[in-house]
């Protein structure tokens, strides 16, 4: 049976890109978009910040017709701001526009954006409705489990966003205080899947880094599928390798040290290209670690790379790992 946001068929069990900001951009959208992610999301993007027509946020509402279906994430904790800026999204004519209900960067979280909205769950469902009323695009949600051990409310809250109008739920399974440490916990995702009142799909996101942990988790907590943030950073391939590993059982030869290159090459151009030379660079250096993860002294080209402010240098030393190690 193939899982539905919307009218929107996403297959039988999709595999979505985490938004993730500074990292889900279009030229990384493109390659996880190669190697079999299902649905994407944009980067998170102010309400604030596009009602005032700040040039960063704006530009994050760029999308293209090959990235289909994609959502635009968007985040804010002024109703009046988050409907104005909803109306701003649906001119971009993204496939869904999303909520961000689970950064836990302080600056967001301050202003009661993100996950900060999570210690004022009758605030969340207010905006959350003025938002699916101000546009006629499918509106789904991304949250955590809750602000805290004791406020961990997920399933009474997938509930009560469904009864305002979202048509999809992402949740990652921890807490904002736990930020990104400890392990994610998903028995209230499959909770939340599981309460019979519930008619959208939930999808599960925390930790799914191997083919393996992801047919675990699919089959453990019946989620309608996974989304994926930090072990897709460098490494789109991850996408491939967990569909290879559901059709087959075996694991997918990793990519060749040419695979990486030509990867790594087509990244940092398009960066640049998308996001101007200064900005292309200095983004791309969290993706090198995974690019070359496991390679025997990579250490010193890796920081070569994340030091380099040309895009030749940069060219260059990955033409000599491609020497070195092809």
């Amino acid at each position: 049976m193939s899982i539905k946001i919307g009218n929107i068929d996403l297959g039988e069990f999709p595999l979505l890109l985490a938004p993730m900001e500074d990292v889900s951009d279009p030229p990384f959208r493109a390659l996880c978009k190669q190697q079999g992610a299902d649905m994407m999301y944009t980067e998170f993007i102010s309400s604030e910040g596009l009602i005032r027509d700040a040039h960063k946020s704006v530009q994050k509402l760029d999308i293209y017709d090959y990235e289909r279906p994609i959502g635009i994430q968007i985040f804010g904790g002024n109703m009046e701001s988050m409907i104005q800026a909803t109306k701003i999204v649906e001119q971009a004519n993204p496939d869904v526009i999303d909520i961000n209900y689970g950064c836990p960067v302080k600056k967001v979280v301050c202003k009661g954006a993100g996950s900060g909205i999570l210690q004022d769950i009758p605030k969340m469902v207010k905006l959350t409705e003025a938002v699916v009323k101000a546009t006629n695009k499918p509106v789904t949600v991304k949250t955590r489990l809750g602000w805290d051990e004791d406020t961990k409310y997920i399933v009474e809250v997938a509930e009560r966003l469904q009864d305002v109008g979202i048509q999809g739920i992402s949740i990652h399974g921890r807490t904002r205080k736990q930020m990104y440490k400890g392990d994610a916990k998903w028995d209230l995702i499959r909770d939340t899947k599981n309460n019979p009142r519930l008619t959208i799909p939930v999808f599960g996101n925390g930790d799914i880094d191997s083919p393996e942990k992801a047919l675990q988790y699919k089959n453990e907590y019946g989620v309608d599928g996974l989304m994926i943030g930090r072990a897709a950073i460098g490494y789109p391939w991850i996408f491939k390798e967990i569909k290879h590993y559901f059709e087959t059982g075996e694991i997918l030869k990793p990519p060749t040290i040419k695979d990486r290159i030509e990867a790594a090459k087509i990244h940092l151009t398009e960066s640049i290209k998308w996001k101007g030379l200064t900005l292309g660079i200095l983004e791309m250096r969290r993706h090198y670690t995974n690019y070359f993860r496991g390679l025997p002294g990579i250490k010193g080209y890796r920081l070569k790379l994340v030091t380099y402010q040309t895009e030749q240098e940069i060219l260059s030393t990955l033409d000599e790992i491609q020497q070195v190690y092809g």
